[in-house]
């Protein structure tokens, strides 16, 4: 068992245990270790655990190292590993290499898998006609298909999902039996004979008989119609992307004047033909994920116009389902595939939901009898500054945990009131829920209720505290106090600074530019052009824009030019400066009202800077949907960033203020001038970046802090963050940015929990 080199003894046969933590469990990680231990010709066992998997693996020392190597290298498309440890035991001579069943009495405590794209052996499974599964659309494996959204209990298996209602055949029971198939322990595991089915209904009292009803979808979408379509997380509204008419009429029923809208397309060849695809873009495009991503369109695509009006964008995803595969197998070459809903409402998941709320939408329905229990829409993502930026974390994503630099006791953050999403920080995983939404009515607020207890109950983890926004407005607010558990509120751009810290795990005190629309101060006056000092512990305002009124409150929100008036006013006094915006709207009572200070809460926000600089520059007065203005102000822009306008910076009580007035008068002047809107554009983005520079260079030498922190929705502008990220870091900062989460609203529950950790262990 030994043998002698040099005078020492060196063991050829060795044993060691090794404990993995993470998404390990209903991913086909069990039969990865049994047939990778047994190629190995290793012996020993493996078996899930309360806290993950263990393995204990024996044999020549230098083939279990490399087996150990190969776990990490290797693992399932599906398997994260969050924490492996490995230690040295005892011998046991076992004879063979097997998988052992868990106690029963043992609860499993571990992760759960986002739904994952269909992957290229199932996909050959449904189109190779000589397969039993040919043209079936819940094909799926261990690597690939749908999980949270099925779950509904724990522990992981089918009786704890929507499969509960589709017993196994013989067939697919064997798959399920074998640890050398890749359908070992696949909890959605089905075929035609046993699974869900597809059905294609005009209404909820009329069946549309044919022969094949993914056929008959893509006959329908050809027509010209609007056909609701079930995915894994809910459904989507449908029509042809090359169809201008059919896009206009689904933005008309749908109440989406002029958002983007998302189109799927069968390959990323087919999406280079609408788009420029960067190497890294088509990465993000092709990963199992599969994101909708932001790609730049090309010129003379052959996508509808009004799929993006006035925007440089497309947001293009590849079919990440078996039906969506299919639906391209019958020639179509672009699909418009936008969540199901009226504007502000939560996505459709059941078909008698789709039925009531979608019967003035869609033509017809293509249903299926596979349940979901969560709501789960597309990811949406961008490649800013080389590096993939989620705007919106959900389907491919949600609820993977995150690794934080804490730990501590359970703590549930609930979020804001836009783009929410929450939290649920357990052990040293924050696990953060898919994309909710907008809490703006009741269908929403009773979907954010049903996402904290489905979190609550599959992570078997009751907070201890729950933390929420300090706007006392707020539905998630509301919710957190009416709670029979301690609370703490959060200030709004604290949360955007803590969250960006903790995804970089970085826990030093940081300096934080958050840069959004809205946010309760503590000062009870709208923050939104900030920059922090703190940590998880506090922050001081070091700066932020000087406070303006804002004409209406939300009302000038939608209608920028109000607040174009206001900023003019702000600089020029009653006599506004003679431009188109102020011609051609009835400036007069805007102005009466900001006299009498009548509903003019004041703000400091630069999403509001940047919608009156667009506006006053000739940019839309009213918008349709949220920073209208500002994205298309930046697609206007040159490619260079050229002097900026005039800029002050103040000292005031230990604060520092910017001063509104000189961009203003700065711009005015350059519009008076004849400057173009693209070199208008790019002097402001150069205005905004040279600004923060100079300030925190100036709060580091008075701090000697280095780390920058960059959070909030106005750094989804490209040019805005890309130019500064630059010219922070070629000014020795350290900089910290989002990756993980979201930057705007969509993050801030990660940041919200880690202050909550901190505040339970000092109170």
């Amino acid at each position: 068992m030994d043998s002698t080199s040099s005078g020492k003894r060196v063991k050829t046969i060795i044993r060691y245990k090794i404990l993995i933590n993470g998404i390990v469990q209903g991913v086909g990680f069990r039969p990865f270790i049994y047939n990778l231990a047994r190629s190995y010709n290793l012996t020993g066992f493996v078996i899930n655990t309360a806290t993950g998997v263990e393995i204990q693996a024996e044999g020549n020392n230098k083939v279990v190292s490399s087996f150990i190597d190969a776990i990490q290298q290797k693992a399932p498309p599906l398997a994260v590993i969050l924490n492996q440890r490995n230690s040295e035991i005892p011998l046991n001579g076992e004879i063979d290499f097997t998988i052992r069943s868990s106690k029963k009495t043992e609860s499993v405590a571990t992760f759960i898998s986002p739904d994952i794209a269909t992957c290229d052996d199932c996909i050959d499974d449904f189109t190779d006609p000589a397969n039993r599964r040919y043209g079936y659309p819940f094909t799926n494996c261990t690597n690939c298909g749908p999980r949270y959204t099925i779950i509904k209990d724990i522990p992981y298996d089918r009786p704890k999902t929507s499969m509960r209602d589709f017993p196994l055949c013989p067939d697919c029971q064997a798959e399920y039996d074998d640890p050398t198939n890749r359908r070992f322990h696949a909890q959605p595991n089905a075929c035609p004979v046993c699974g869900p089915q597809v059905e294609l209904w005009q209404n909820s009292n009329t069946k549309i008989e044919c022969d094949n009803s993914i056929a008959e979808t893509v006959r329908l979408l050809k027509d010209g119609k609007i056909v609701a379509i079930k995915g894994l997380g809910g459904f989507h509204l449908a029509v042809d992307a090359t169809n201008n008419d059919a896009v206009l009429e689904l933005r008309r029923r749908k109440h989406r004047e002029e958002k983007p809208l998302a189109i799927m397309v069968k390959d990323i060849e087919t999406a280079g033909q609408f788009a420029k695809i960067t190497k890294n873009e088509g990465a993000l495009l092709t990963s199992p994920r599969r994101p909708i991503v932001l790609l730049e369109s090309h010129i003379d695509s052959s996508i509808a116009v009004d799929v993006a009006p006035d925007n440089d964008r497309l947001g293009i995803m590849l079919p990440y389902t078996p039906l969506h595969h299919l639906l391209f197998e019958h020639n179509i070459k672009a699909l418009v595939m936008t969540s199901a809903n009226l504007s502000e409402e939560p996505i459709c998941k059941d078909n008698n939901e789709s039925f009531d709320r979608l019967g003035e939408i869609a033509d017809t329905f293509l249903i299926h009898n596979r349940e979901i229990f969560i709501r789960n829409d597309d990811s949406v993502s961008i490649l800013l500054a080389d590096k993939p930026r989620l705007m919106r974390r959900s389907r491919g994503f949600a609820p993977q945990p995150i690794l934080v630099d804490s730990s501590g006791p359970p703590v549930l953050a609930v979020g804001g009131m836009l783009k929410n999403t929450v939290c649920l920080l357990k052990d040293q995983t924050a696990l953060i829920s898919q994309h909710i939404g907008d809490l703006e009515n009741l269908e929403s607020y009773d979907v954010f209720q049903q996402t904290i207890n489905h979190l609550q109950n599959v992570f078997e983890t009751k907070p201890e505290l729950i933390v929420h926004d300090l706007h006392p407005g707020y539905l998630s607010t509301q919710w957190a106090q009416a709670q029979k558990i301690p609370t703490l509120a959060v200030q709004h751009h604290w949360a955007h600074l803590a969250t960006c810290m903790a995804e970089n795990h970085v826990s030093a005190p940081t300096i934080g530019i958050t840069m959004d629309g809205t946010g309760y101060g503590t000062d009870g006056t709208i923050w939104g052009g900030e920059i922090l000092v703190g940590d998880f512990n506090g922050f001081e305002r070091k700066a932020h824009f000087e406070p303006v009124p804002l004409p209406g409150g939300d009302s000038a929100i939608k209608a920028p030019w109000r607040t174009a008036v206001s900023y003019a006013r702000h600089t020029f006094g009653e006599d506004l400066p003679d431009l188109p915006v102020f011609i051609h709207q009835d400036v007069v009572p805007i102005l009466e009202m900001l006299k009498a200070d009548v509903n003019c809460p004041v703000t400091s926000s630069c999403g509001r800077l940047f919608d009156a600089v667009a506006t006053l520059c000739g940019g839309k007065p009213t918008i349709r949907y949220e920073g209208q203005a500002a994205i298309e102000f930046m697609q206007a822009a040159v490619n260079y960033l050229p002097r900026p306008f005039n800029y002050v910076i103040d000292g005031q009580d230990d604060s520092i203020i910017w001063r509104i007035a000189p961009i203003i008068r700065s711009v005015v002047t350059a519009i008076n001038q004849g400057v173009s809107v693209a070199e208008l554009s790019g002097r402001f983005h150069s205005t905004l970046i040279n600004l923060f520079t100079e300030t925190v260079k100036q709060i580091r030498s008075e701090t000697g802090i280095d780390f920058v922190a960059l959070s909030g929705g106005v750094f989804q502008n490209q040019i805005l963050f890309e130019g500064l990220h630059k010219k922070l870091q070629n000014s020795g900062f350290r900089v910290l940015t989002h990756s993980q989460v979201p930057t705007n609203d969509g993050g801030i529950s990660l940041g919200q929990a880690m202050i909550g950790r901190a505040y339970m262990a000092t109170n």
